[in-house]
């Protein structure tokens, strides 16, 4: 079978690390070839170097047999190789078709016809049944479309070999059941796609082959048909990984998080939280289950502070912090990993350790008198590197917007759990982390609750939501929908409720 990619003993060193170590990769034409790997195994380093976004140190590349230097990503784009980036490369200002045709601007007596533009994205999204309006403005769009906004950047430049990295880390069950078949029509349609991913669930249910990488090493290339999800884990971290959650009956103890008549509008002044009631107990953990859009961001927002809360009230630990300013309600006890790392969890120009302080730096053992004190600083963040496993280049002094997205989430979740503060407000924890990390990061997230704190879990991966809550709510169209027991319900009661078409308050 002719392939389509050929990436042989390629090697990359960075200062002090090297990255991918005589890594070859082969991947057969109209096929999904899966790449799986640790966070910081050098899955996106390997994919940046096929982009041509690095150089490979050494080791050859071949496109449809021909070897090839890829430069840049013009010439990558020009090879028909598009990548879709785990963290969206889009301007929020700029519309979807503005996005798309950014650098291939069609003109029509020199002005950029965008009518022109805007017909050929909506005919590419139509054919690929991707649904987006092309005058939608990125701002306004969930995360799940402006994915589909990546893909369509590629298909309209007539990629035939596309790249997804972590494409599903940002989506909820049914996008990501939607991309598995946009996938597969892509396929079809004869183009060769490499998914990058440490979701083993999806390898099995879309990949053909999977080429496992591990500490920049190449492990092995496996048929995913005759390969099941346990074999794939021990490839993948080195040792046996336990995929349930360990954990007793929980004891919840007062209230430490009160919801009442909760609302939240949205960007467009419109009610996204109507009404919202909800009460998350010590020693509990609350699992807040729904599509993505349906409010829960607005939500975390104005508990967290990013947004102000349109009328309602939020008390914790029985004190107003409705109209609180962030600080003090982190001070007051509230940790929160966020739903976008890089907006509201990193100072991504700020080096590993800055990141670990950013919200105790101002008081002992990190600084006396106003002054920072660089030793304590320094051994705390070793502690959080050694215990959650942060992998990068130049430990605690790495910048953070250099690291791996996995390694940035796991840095964010050190620095809020070790914490350890009453109330703890986790949205998408695992996002983009191997089972690995997750297996550890659930762990810790059970311990804190054993501990008596409460812990508010947002999640779109109704495993984790499954696994992780003692009790569930379900959010549809900004209200509860439902509150139930986590032992007394399954993930298609869940989905009904998700949809709306089914209510049950039960675990009040």
């Amino acid at each position: 079978m002719a392939y389509a990619i050929e990436m042989l003993n390629i090697t990359k060193d960075f200062p002090g690390i090297r990255a991918n170590d005589n890594v070859t990769l082969k991947i057969k034409e109209q096929t999904v070839h899966a790449l799986l790997g640790e966070n910081g195994a050098g899955k996106s380093t390997l994919m940046s170097i096929l982009f041509g976004l690095y150089q490979p140190t050494s080791g050859t590349i071949k496109v449809r047999g021909k070897e090839v230097v890829i430069s840049d990503p013009n010439i990558a784009t020009e090879l028909g190789i598009g990548m879709v980036h785990q963290h969206f490369k889009l301007i929020d200002c700029f519309t979807v078709t503005e996005n798309i045709i950014l650098g291939l601007e069609p003109k029509k007596f020199g002005m950029i016809d965008i009518k022109k533009a805007a017909e050929r994205v909506k005919e590419l999204s139509e054919l690929y049944g991707l649904n987006v309006d092309p005058y939608a403005k990125i701002q306004d769009i969930s995360v799940g479309m402006q994915q589909r906004v990546e893909i369509l950047k590629m298909l309209y430049r007539n990629a035939e070999i596309l790249i997804f990295d972590e494409p599903t880390a940002v989506l909820t069950p049914q996008e990501i059941h939607e991309l598995m078949n946009i996938m597969r029509g892509l396929i079809k349609e004869g183009k060769t796609i490499l998914l990058i991913t440490h979701k083993l669930k999806e390898i099995k249910e879309v990949a053909d082959e999977c080429t496992v990488l591990r500490k920049g090493k190449y492990i092995g290339t496996i048929d995913v048909k005759e390969t099941d999800e346990k074999q794939m884990a021990e490839m993948m971290v080195g040792r046996e990984v336990s995929f349930a959650v360990e954990k007793g009956e929980c004891h919840p103890g007062k209230p430490v998080l009160e919801i009442k008549d909760l609302t939240v509008m949205n960007v467009k002044k419109l009610p996204a939280v109507k009404n919202l009631n909800l009460t998350v107990r010590a020693g509990e953990i609350v699992g807040l289950a729904g599509i993505d859009g349906n409010g829960q961001t607005e939500l975390v927002y104005a508990l967290t502070g990013l947004a102000k809360a349109h009328g309602g009230t939020i008390l914790l630990k029985g004190q107003d912090i409705t109209h609180m300013p962030i600080k003090k309600r982190l001070d007051l006890g509230m940790s929160h990993v966020p739903e976008d790392r890089h907006k509201h969890g990193l100072v991504l120009d700020f080096a590993l350790k800055d990141n670990f302080i950013i919200h105790c730096y101002n008081r002992p053992p990190f600084s006396e008198h106003g002054v920072l004190k660089p030793k304590a600083i320094d051994e705390y963040a070793d502690k959080l590197i050694e215990q959650f496993d942060v992998r990068s280049g130049q430990g605690k002094e790495t910048i953070t917007r250099s690291m791996s997205g996995g390694n940035q989430q796991k840095a964010i979740i050190a620095r809020e759990i070790d914490r350890s503060t009453d109330l703890l407000v986790v949205v998408q924890p695992t996002r983009g982390l191997d089972v690995g990390a997750i297996e550890y990061i659930h762990t810790r997230i059970v311990e804190e609750r054993d501990k008596g704190k409460a812990i508010l879990l947002v999640s779109f991966e109704l495993d984790e939501i499954l696994n992780l809550s003692d009790r569930i709510a379900v959010i549809h169209d900004g209200e509860i929908t439902g509150l139930v027991w986590r032992k007394d319900t399954d993930e298609n009661e869940l989905g009904l409720m998700m949809a709306g078409s089914l209510k049950k308050m039960e675990a009040l």
